[in-house]
Protein backbone atom coordinates (compact mmCIF):
# COMPACT_ATOMS: atom_id res chain seq x y z
CA UNK A 1 0.00 0.00 0.00
CA UNK A 2 2.83 2.43 0.84
CA UNK A 3 5.52 1.01 -1.43
CA UNK A 4 7.36 3.09 -3.99
CA UNK A 5 6.73 1.89 -7.52
CA UNK A 6 8.47 2.59 -10.81
CA UNK A 7 6.41 5.70 -11.70
CA UNK A 8 7.22 7.29 -8.35
CA UNK A 9 10.93 6.54 -8.74
CA UNK A 10 10.95 8.13 -12.20
CA UNK A 11 9.25 11.27 -10.86
CA UNK A 12 11.78 11.49 -8.02
CA UNK A 13 14.68 11.08 -10.47
CA UNK A 14 13.31 13.85 -12.71
CA UNK A 15 12.95 16.19 -9.73
CA UNK A 16 16.53 15.42 -8.65
CA UNK A 17 17.77 16.11 -12.19
CA UNK A 18 15.96 19.44 -12.22
CA UNK A 19 17.30 20.50 -8.82
CA UNK A 20 20.91 19.36 -9.08
CA UNK A 21 21.51 19.03 -12.82
CA UNK A 22 23.15 16.15 -14.65
CA UNK A 23 26.70 17.37 -13.91
CA UNK A 24 26.34 17.14 -10.13
CA UNK A 25 24.82 13.66 -9.98
CA UNK A 26 28.14 11.75 -10.19
CA UNK A 27 29.56 13.90 -7.38
CA UNK A 28 26.49 13.29 -5.24
CA UNK A 29 26.62 9.56 -5.94
CA UNK A 30 30.30 9.28 -5.04
CA UNK A 31 29.73 11.28 -1.86
CA UNK A 32 26.90 8.99 -0.80
CA UNK A 33 29.02 5.93 -1.64
CA UNK A 34 31.93 7.20 0.46
CA UNK A 35 29.56 7.92 3.34
CA UNK A 36 28.10 4.42 3.21
CA UNK A 37 31.61 2.90 3.04
CA UNK A 38 32.75 4.91 6.07
CA UNK A 39 29.62 3.92 7.99
CA UNK A 40 30.17 0.22 7.26
CA UNK A 41 33.84 0.53 8.25
CA UNK A 42 32.95 2.23 11.53
CA UNK A 43 30.31 -0.36 12.44
CA UNK A 44 32.72 -3.19 11.60
CA UNK A 45 35.43 -1.62 13.78
CA UNK A 46 32.94 -1.27 16.63
CA UNK A 47 31.95 -4.93 16.32
CA UNK A 48 35.63 -5.92 16.29
CA UNK A 49 36.28 -3.90 19.45
CA UNK A 50 33.31 -5.52 21.18
CA UNK A 51 34.34 -9.05 20.25
CA UNK A 52 38.09 -8.52 20.86
CA UNK A 53 37.93 -8.54 24.70
CA UNK A 54 35.91 -11.77 24.62
CA UNK A 55 38.54 -13.39 22.40
CA UNK A 56 41.33 -12.25 24.77
CA UNK A 57 39.49 -13.72 27.78
CA UNK A 58 39.16 -17.06 25.99
CA UNK A 59 42.88 -17.02 25.19
CA UNK A 60 43.76 -16.37 28.85
CA UNK A 61 41.52 -19.20 30.02
CA UNK A 62 43.13 -21.65 27.58
CA UNK A 63 46.70 -20.72 28.57
CA UNK A 64 45.99 -20.91 32.31
CA UNK A 65 44.59 -24.46 32.05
Amino acid sequence: MFGIGMPELIIILVIILIIFGAGKLPEIGSGIGKGIRNFKKATQEAQDEISAPKDEEKGREETSS
